[in-house]
């Protein structure tokens, strides 16, 4: 006797509840299917739209301490005048920048000092060619306790002082008193530039150093430490990081000429002795954000310059 079996229906609510051909769960497979599609729709978006919202390359400028705050200033109100701008400052002394942009680790190097020949052949030898940039003008004081009675020196007794011929304050007028040597690291523009121009007299053959006496001091605030609570000091400076609190000499270019205090006056008509440009350095000649950040400061920011105690190009 035959038995009939009954018909098998690939999709039989009755029977298997499960069947994915069943009705009611291909529309709840189809409302899945556009969930996740709404999901990941919305997530594309989202992250497009942060993309969008990412912020531009960090220009880096690092170097001269001398530069340091006045390379703040200027990166604060650029910044808050560009939104979308990014500029990170940093010090450790004018070589170090240099040093750092001959070897692409900056964007714009500080310095207080003209980049020497060596280091515009290391640069040349990395396939940069340095753009050199003034931004300002600074003047050097010379500082020393407020209780010191002498008020000014000429640059001959300024370098004989740094090179130990001239060992007491009683031979430039003062008290009997020993000199104690501040001067700020050999790393330091600022270092070099007194060097060559106040102890060399702008000899570039003479071989004079200064006086193994000499503490270096690793900052500004440094020296500005050590004057303020040492009467038998002397140092030097840029001076925008004189305080109220250390007394500035006056400097004659020699014994026959007037004594003159820097100013910003007295740097831009050329009166007073020790001035120098300071300088930022680009490999090569800047586009983008960092040419569009260099015009400014040659421009509206020139008006940061004095209120940072320093003299705007113009």
């Amino acid at each position: 006797m035959e038995h009939s079996l009954p018909m098998q229906y690939p999709c039989s609510p009755a029977r298997d509840r499960a069947c994915l051909c069943h009705p009611a769960l291909v529309l709840r497979l189809c409302l899945l299917l556009l969930s996740l599609a709404w999901l990941a729709a919305g997530c594309a978006g989202q992250s497009a739209s942060s993309a969008a919202a990412a912020p531009t390359r960090t220009i880096e400028n690092k170097g001269s301490d001398t530069l340091v705050n006045l390379a703040l200033a200027w990166a604060e109100a650029y910044m808050e005048q560009h939104p979308d701008a990014r500029i990170s400052v940093t010090g450790g002394g004018s070589g170090t920048g240099i040093a750092a942009m001959i070897n692409g680790t900056v964007d714009i190097a500080n310095a207080s000092r003209a980049m020497k020949p060596e280091e515009i052949a290391a640069a040349e030898a990395n396939g940069i060619s340095p753009v050199e940039f003034v931004v300002a003008r600074d003047a050097i004081a010379v500082v020393v306790h407020p209780s010191n009675p002498v008020d000014g020196l000429t640059l001959q007794q300024i370098s004989d002082i740094y090179t130990g011929r001239i060992a007491n304050w009683r031979e430039v007028g003062g008290e009997d008193r020993p000199i104690v040597l501040l001067s700020r690291e050999s790393n330091s523009g600022t270092y070099v530039y007194f060097l060559e121009n106040v102890i060399r007299l702008g000899d570039a053959k003479s071989p004079l150093l200064f006086s193994p006496d000499t503490l270096l001091m690793p900052s500004s605030e440094g020296i500005s430490a050590e004057v303020r609570q040492n009467p038998n000091a002397i140092g030097y400076d840029g001076l925008g990081y004189v305080t109220p609190d250390q007394k500035v000499l006056a400097v004659a270019r020699d014994a026959g000429s007037p004594y003159v205090l820097p100013s910003v006056e007295t740097v831009n008509d050329g009166s007073y002795p020790i001035s120098r440009p300071l300088y930022m350095y680009t490999a090569g000649e800047p586009g983008g954000e960092i040419k569009a950040y260099l015009d400014w400061i040659l421009s509206d920011g020139q008006a940061l310059v004095p209120k940072l105690g320093f003299v705007p190009l113009r």
